[in-house]
């Protein structure tokens, strides 16, 4: 994988200085910073290292064709953006395999991901999959279970534990009921026992 690195006295100047000599902006990278402890007579530097967003995509095909290929599936990969976010698209022959039951497998492949790219690389990105639009499908059915449960909450006063979330759906739930009358969210638990409360106001 391609990096640039590049030493200096300031992150936020190195940083400048390699988008500009390499015609980038801040959204096609992800940047890793070291700090360098000066000699005697020599201040600390910064070593900024850069990675395009493009190089960890491709690198991410790589190791999903490796392990869904694996499995005896066939797949392909489109790079689409949503709402200013890159979504990794996954075509296979066999899609209910690669989302699991509740997205569970989705969601397994995308930790293993982001372990690889650490483990490998030392770079924390997160890379959002998705196989038949189960996300766009999931959010609608999210937003249609929260405003229900929150109309519920609202009439009885009663609270209403949901079902064990990740912090992506969690805040779905708190996007569409931030300005819902007569009901609050709070998540509750650790994870990965971590849910939302929707409670009465």
């Amino acid at each position: 994988m391609e990096t640039i690195t590049k030493e200096g006295k300031e992150v936020e100047v190195v940083l400048d200085e390699i988008l500009k000599e390499n015609n980038l902006s801040l959204d096609d990278v992800v940047y890793t910073t070291k700090e360098n402890k000066g000699k005697l007579f020599k201040g600390n530097t910064v070593t900024v290292t850069v990675v395009k967003k493009e190089e960890l995509y491709n690198v991410t095909k790589e190791y999903l064709k490796e392990l869904i290929e694996g499995l005896g599936l066939e797949v392909n990969f489109e790079i689409q953006k949503k709402d200013e976010v890159n979504i990794l698209k996954i075509y296979s022959n066999r899609n209910a395999i690669l989302i699991g039951k509740n997205g569970q497998t989705l969601r397994a492949l995308e930790i293993l991901v982001k372990q690889m790219l650490q483990a490998k690389y030392n770079i924390n990105f997160k890379v959002i999959l998705d196989v038949e639009n189960y996300r766009q499908k999931r959010q609608r059915n999210l937003e249609f279970l929260a405003k229900k449960t929150a109309k519920e909450v609202a009439r009885t006063k009663v609270e209403v534990h949901m079902d064990n979330m990740n912090a992506y759906e969690r805040r779905i739930i708190h996007n569409v009921l931030t300005d819902f009358k007569g009901v609050k969210t709070e998540s509750e638990g650790e994870e990965p026992n971590r849910h939302i409360v929707i409670k009465p106001e």
